[in-house]
């Protein structure tokens, strides 16, 4: 499936590049950027970037569910962005007004 349709990256690529960084360093934060820069591309126009999160998410959880990591060690990241993003993301709107629309 196509993630990015300004650098045509798909989400295998996306999902390689994840494990490569993960394999370097099991407990590094990754974020898009970091997995654009190690795949030598950039962001363009963003828009791809919650797709990215939620597959660095899901990789994440299962390159550490197949690990040899006790199960105390392992923490759902999903649970804790979704957490956040209730705590944070829903209320501020990109801090736009309720009556703004675009033109």
């Amino acid at each position: 499936m196509l993630i990015c349709h300004c650098n045509i990256i798909t989400e295998r690529e996306i999902e390689q590049s994840i494990v490569e960084l993960l394999d370097q360093d099991p407990w590094q934060l990754i974020v898009p950027a970091k997995v654009y820069h190690a795949m030598h591309k950039r962001g363009r126009c963003c828009g791809c970037f919650p797709n990215v999160v939620e597959t660095i998410i899901r990789v994440t959880e299962n390159y550490h569910a197949r690990s040899e990591a006790s199960g105390v060690d392992i923490v759902s990241h999903l649970d804790r962005v979704r957490g956040l993003r209730v705590q944070y993301g829903s209320r501020t709107h990109e801090r736009r007004k309720a009556d703004h629309r675009a033109a």
